[in-house]
């Protein structure tokens, strides 16, 4: 028996933007778009109501942009992956839209190919990252870390975070780490915000550079 198809929900104000990913995906066969909004307010309140596997939306949009509207989204709960998809590949959208909670970032100008392998990985929980983006990235972590005497402390974790945040820096999500390793979304949840905490980390995606930086992942 087949699995169900990832579900897909568009918030994008471009309609032949729209039209063409709706395509794209509708050639794909564990993937489908069950919804689409032109604008950040009609998407949140679909986002909602659906909660679809995936949001990919759009950065620069009218009245209320792809930032707000993902905040507002996280502040709701909402378990869906959230991937921007923006023409902007400046460092501060980038920084923003992660630290915001996005679980990836890619770049309208990639190849059609590329962008549905990368939208396989965002359904299936890894986060992405449009390739020339990460170098910027790992840059503009680099030159924000903390000084010194707060460095993160891998030390100061408790073996349960240190297994999580390596499970962390290999891309996977929360509802992932928990069926690794056995424990409820909500378990998981708690053991990212203690050891952000004691890491002196504001974001998912600073402990994932910072234990690929160390080679934590690898142990």
């Amino acid at each position: 028996m087949a699995e169900t198809p990832a579900s897909i929900l568009l918030i994008d104000d471009h309609p032949l933007l729209r039209q063409g990913i709706k395509q794209l995906i509708g050639m794909e066969d564990d993937m489908e778009v069950i919804g689409e909004a032109s604008n950040a307010a009609d998407g949140i309140k679909l986002a909602l109501e659906t909660e679809p596997d995936l949001i990919l939306m759009d950065l620069n949009m009218p009245e209320v942009d792809g930032i707000e509207a993902l905040k507002h989204l996280r502040d709701q709960n909402i378990s869906s992956r959230i991937v921007m998809f923006t023409v902007s590949d400046q460092e501060d959208d980038v920084v923003a839209a992660l630290r915001a909670g996005a679980d990836g970032y890619l770049l309208k100008d990639m190849e059609p190919e590329d962008m549905i392998a990368q939208l396989h990985q965002a359904a299936v929980g890894k986060m992405v990252i449009s390739d020339r983006l990460t170098t910027l990235l790992a840059q503009a972590l680099r030159s924000n870390k903390p000084q010194q005497s707060s460095r993160p402390d891998f030390d100061s974790l408790t073996p349960r975070e240190k297994d999580i945040l390596r499970l962390i820096a290999e891309g996977l999500s929360n509802k992932m780490i928990g069926r690794k390793l056995d424990i409820s979304d909500g378990t998981v949840k708690v053991h990212v915000k203690h050891l952000l905490k004691k890491l002196n980390l504001r974001s998912r995606v600073e402990v994932a550079v910072w234990a690929v930086e160390e080679g934590l992942h690898k142990g």
